[in-house]
């Protein structure tokens, strides 16, 4: 488990309250963590009134993959990514492909990579840039600071794929280090978050992504059309409405398919057809670029200027 080196790593964004706790200002759960307890993500703990790191450098996942799959499509296309992730999660949601490893941290499968190591991998494998993926990144701030920094240094480019649920004084801290922000736009309804996702509000998602814009990183958003949950043609007018009036017309949005899993067993895939719209949706509100996944077929990626020209 490697604790020592964990140990020696010191958190950021934390504060103590009442009666030795502490309050983690990672994300927006902003979590009150009682002395001897682990915070909901996992990733940090209380040791004696002072908070500690519970998961940095702790791998549960890595691969090379293509950019594409992320997924980014105007962000360094055709290249190989080094891709991390890590365990535990801000979120609790229902339909959570990767649940395994982000509601839960199995200490008898945890890899610890260190940074020059995350580094060197990524070199040896050929890729152009690193991405923390899999689970919430933002969980792992202190770790994607330390190997963002050394990967930065060797010329590699770096992507967040991301709920947005990180504190945008968090994202401040990451930004000298961050390139692209693939964030998942869920849904434009609070219920949703509480019903689906386990957390109270959407707000920090949409505040936190504007603030990704505004720091100059390439945004790429995604929506996971679940049916009855974030289908009807309000939530997804809204999404797309959104997206145009605070990223920009040339944002690309991923709609993508959904497939019974975790605790959504009892709800079908989502309709081919529902896809067809969300994209018509998307159109009609002014979105240049909206990419269906999860489906046959292979996506077309075109770059912004011959998109206009080809649909001129």
């Amino acid at each position: 488990m490697n604790e020592n080196k964990i140990s020696k790593v010191k958190p950021v964004l934390w504060e103590k309250t009442e009666k030795r706790a502490v309050r983690c200002n990672i994300c927006h759960n902003r979590c009150i963590i009682p002395e001897g307890k682990v915070s909901r993500c996992f990733a940090r703990k209380n040791v004696s009134g002072k908070m500690e790191l519970n998961t940095y450098g702790l791998a549960s996942s890595v691969a090379v993959d293509p950019i594409e799959k992320k997924p980014l499509y105007h962000f360094h296309p055709g290249t190989k990514v080094f891709s991390v992730g890590g365990w535990g999660c801000n979120f609790r949601c229902k339909h959570c492909q990767n649940w395994n490893i982000s509601q839960s941290l199995q200490k008898e499968a945890v890899h610890f990579i260190s940074p020059d190591d995350f580094v060197e991998l990524a070199q040896e494998y050929n890729c152009k840039g690193v991405c923390w993926t899999y689970n919430e990144p933002a969980i792992w701030l202190e770790y994607t600071i330390d190997t963002g920094k050394l990967t930065k240094k060797k010329g590699l480019y770096t992507a967040y794929i991301t709920n947005g649920f990180m504190t945008t004084e968090a994202l401040d801290l990451m930004s000298p280090y961050l390139d692209a922000f693939r964030v998942d736009l869920k849904s434009f309804e609070d219920e949703f978050y509480r019903e689906i996702c386990g957390v109270q509000s959407a707000k920090g998602v949409f505040e936190t992504t504007i603030h990704a814009k505004d720091l100059g990183m390439h945004i790429e958003a995604v929506t996971n059309i679940i049916p009855t949950k974030n289908d009807s043609e309000e939530n997804l007018r809204n999404l797309a409405r959104w997206i145009v009036k605070n990223l920009g017309e040339d944002t690309p949005w991923h709609v993508t398919r959904f497939f019974p899993c975790y605790q959504l067993m009892n709800l079908p895939p989502t309709p081919i057809k529902t896809l067809h719209r969300a994209e018509e949706i998307g159109r009609e509100e002014g979105l240049n670029f909206i990419y269906m996944g999860n489906v046959p077929g292979k996506s077309v990626t075109k770059c912004p200027e011959n998109f206009k020209k080809y649909n001129s």
